[in-house]
């Protein structure tokens, strides 16, 4: 990095300092790889090859123990915690009382009375207050990488030896990096990637060593380092609605939630002076919210115990009327919108290849019409270089999320230029390669993977 790099007074604390890194940037107050060896070649990698990603490092780790903690865990999520094997991930989802998601997140359970909760808000630590029960709570800075892709797996066996092949789907074990002497690194198969996937979680510390290992590794197999500018193409390919990209957490409502996090949580005032972006009023803070039935995620909710926002997300499941699918955007729209920055006048909002707004980004919500009837909201515009295609996930009426169903997002920011788009309904999930609980590990060869057109 240059000396006169406007960030050369953060520290780089998850991973080393690379000469050859494309781009370093400012990401939430830490700094980042934003772009690690081009983002073209990065948005092929979970297809083709492999991918390193600390993108997710330096959130806390939140402990939760004692005789209680299970029970903290079930009051705040829709999913049935009591039937959680020891040693395995769990994807938590945590309404407020209205039923909007308020946080999601991975968490570990590492016995009886000990759970982990993973690059997440601190809701669970924020209710743990009002609801008074007996539960041990500590906050603990590690590492995150991710490793994604096809030969991800040769990767990691390349660095830690064929013991790794068979860990199960959303299992968890502890490794030994070769030439790090730390305790409490982890490995796990779980990934956002939608292909097969990785996380290797440590004390944040042992971050750079232990990131550059894994590189070394898997740099002979083409691994690309993947940064924050195309990290969030792959939840889009893979139809993973991710909170602060698809939809905004409804715990950003919550003002004692907000004056919690003090300093380093979101100035939601922006709410007022027109900065959330899209083509829907930025006032209107309920088109950015979502309830896990509207993601998707409803088929988790168990109604076999009480939890905040039972009785909303119990009434959706009854009478569902809406749901997130794919949509596949016009090129000859898309391109106008290319072409009007060479015109006279307004141009309409560019694109951020390949992501817009850049990631992570919070609050994007564009207006989805039929026949000119509003019928549903789009989050970020995606181009994935991989199909050749702009795409998006957007939350429709149930009676139009039909594949081949042909919609209009009004891309744009509130009060400039709107152009109409249109879209069509794609599969949900629209990546179509084999997906990381499906893939047997223990094989000796990864899948050829081939592109639909």
């Amino acid at each position: 990095m240059c000396s006169d790099n406007p960030n050369s007074n953060l520290q780089l604390v998850d991973v080393p300092s690379y000469p050859d890194i494309s781009l370093y940037a400012n990401v939430q107050g830490a700094l980042h790889i934003w772009e690690g060896d081009g983002w073209k070649r990065e948005s092929m990698s979970w297809k083709t090859g492999s991918y390193l990603a600390s993108n997710l490092s330096g959130t806390p780790e939140m402990r939760f123990r004692g005789p209680q903690a299970q029970e903290l865990l079930s009051r705040l999520s829709i999913n049935n915690v009591y039937k959680w094997p020891i040693g395995k991930s769990k994807h938590l989802v945590m309404p407020d009382e209205n039923g909007n998601i308020a946080n999601h997140g991975l968490a570990v359970r590492d016995g009886e009375e000990s759970f982990r909760q993973l690059a997440s808000l601190p809701w669970a630590v924020y209710k743990a207050r009002s609801l008074g029960l007996d539960v041990d709570i500590s906050l603990h800075p590690i590492f995150i990488f991710q490793i994604a892709g096809p030969t991800s797996l040769e990767v990691l066996v390349n660095l830690l030896g064929d013991d790794v092949r068979d860990l199960e789907f959303l299992g968890v074990k502890d490794i030994e990096i070769p030439g790090v002497d730390a305790a409490s690194i982890e490995l796990s198969r779980i990934g956002m990637a939608g292909t097969l996937a990785y996380e290797v979680r440590g004390p944040i510390e042992y971050g750079p060593s232990v990131f550059d290992a894994i590189y070394l590794a898997g740099r002979p197999l083409g691994m690309q380092r993947l940064g924050w500018r195309t990290y969030v193409v792959n939840h889009t390919e893979a139809g993973f609605p991710q909170l602060g990209c698809t939809f905004l957490p409804s715990a950003f409502t919550d003002p004692d939630f907000l004056a919690m996090l003090g300093p380093t949580g979101p100035d939601m005032s922006t709410n007022k002076t027109g900065a959330l972006p899209g083509s829907i009023d930025p006032r209107d803070f309920g088109a950015r919210l979502r309830t896990p039935h509207q993601v998707n995620w409803g088929w988790m909710a168990k109604f076999d115990h009480e939890f905040i926002g039972r009785e909303a997300i119990e009434a959706e499941a009854a009478n569902p009327r809406r749901k997130t699918v794919t949509l596949r955007w016009n090129k000859e729209d898309v391109v106008d919108v290319l072409a009007s920055q060479f015109d006279g006048g307004e141009e309409y909002k560019m694109f951020e290849f390949p992501t817009t707004p850049q990631s992570p980004a919070g609050g994007h919500a564009d207006l989805v019409t039929k026949n000119g009837s509003p019928v549903g909201v789009s989050s970020l515009a995606v181009y994935s270089y991989y199909y050749r295609h702009m795409l998006s996930h957007s939350t429709l009426d149930l009676a139009e999320a039909v594949v081949g169903n042909e919609v209009t997002v009004h891309w744009g920011d509130h009060g400039n230029r709107i152009k109409p788009i249109r879209a069509t309904v794609e599969p949900f999930p629209y990546l179509d390669l084999p997906s990381n609980k499906n893939v047997d590990t223990r094989g000796t060869e990864s899948p050829a993977y081939q592109p639909r057109r």
